[in-house]
């Protein structure tokens, strides 16, 4: 199976990659595809051909799997595509919400309508 990790890019500590590599590492060993954008994304490209390869990538793969980060325009980008492409969404790390209309609680109702 392949999965697509969504994450902050741009702005990720060291600390911050550390932990995702970790996770990426932990699913590898299990025998998944994993394609970590910091690590297989061609980050010396243009924005459009970064979003280009997240799309292709996000397209291939059978599932999403996602540190939300309501900062992050990339998470923002990554998570259209991926709706827009139907996936399958597993939510790793996610922002607090209330009982009101946020995206986080929105990626919530995704992951659960599965």
């Amino acid at each position: 199976m392949k999965i697509f990790i969504i994450c902050s890019v741009r702005n990720a500590t060291n600390e911050y990659k550390v932990k995702l590599e970790k996770y990426v590492k932990f699913l590898e060993e299990d025998g998944y595809e994993v394609h970590l954008p910091h690590r297989d994304t061609n980050q010396d490209e243009t924005g459009l051909n970064i979003c280009q390869q997240n799309k292709n990538a996000i397209i291939e793969s059978d599932e999403v799997h996602l540190f939300y980060n309501s900062n992050s325009q990339g998470t923002h980008f990554d998570l259209g595509v991926s709706f827009a492409a139907n996936k399958k969404i597993k939510i790793i790390e996610n922002e607090k919400f209330d009982s009101g209309k946020s995206f986080a609680r929105m990626i919530q109702e995704w992951e659960n309508r599965a």
